[in-house]
């Protein structure tokens, strides 16, 4: 099944080495996947800070194609809001709805991703 790398996790492997072990296992595994929504979060600092070969890898990495649902995500986020869920950013119903509509597992640090996780259904995997 493909994981599918939030940048949380991303940013900490590359800034910390934190969650080093997991994510070595997925990448070697080739399980890891990425999104445009997540490549835009993560390659703008990359670029900056002029860290080529990390982009290069990032895009490397099987990439899911995004396919938003708007009234899936306005129904989302209103039921977020119906258990009084607040904060749940749209980017991160996005990338739920990425995982969910492509039976991946997300790998991310973001306690929204936790939240959503009974109101979409969606698997997580926490570092």
């Amino acid at each position: 099944m493909p994981v599918l790398v939030d940048t949380s996790v991303w940013i900490d492997y590359f800034r910390h080495g934190k969650s080093l072990e997991r994510l070595d296992f997925i990448i070697d595994e080739n399980l890891a996947a990425t999104n445009d929504l997540i490549l835009a979060e993560l390659i703008p600092p990359l670029k900056i800070r002029k860290q080529k070969s990390i982009i290069e890898l990032l895009k490397n990495v099987n990439k899911l194609q995004l396919c938003i649902k708007w009234d899936e995500i306005i129904d989302y986020q209103a039921q977020c809001l119906k258990k009084g869920i607040n904060g749940v950013c749209i980017p991160d119903l996005i990338i739920a709805q990425n995982a969910k509509q492509n039976d991946c597992e997300i790998y991310s640090a973001d306690k929204h991703f936790k939240l959503l996780k009974s109101i979409m259904n969606i698997k997580i995997i926490v570092p």
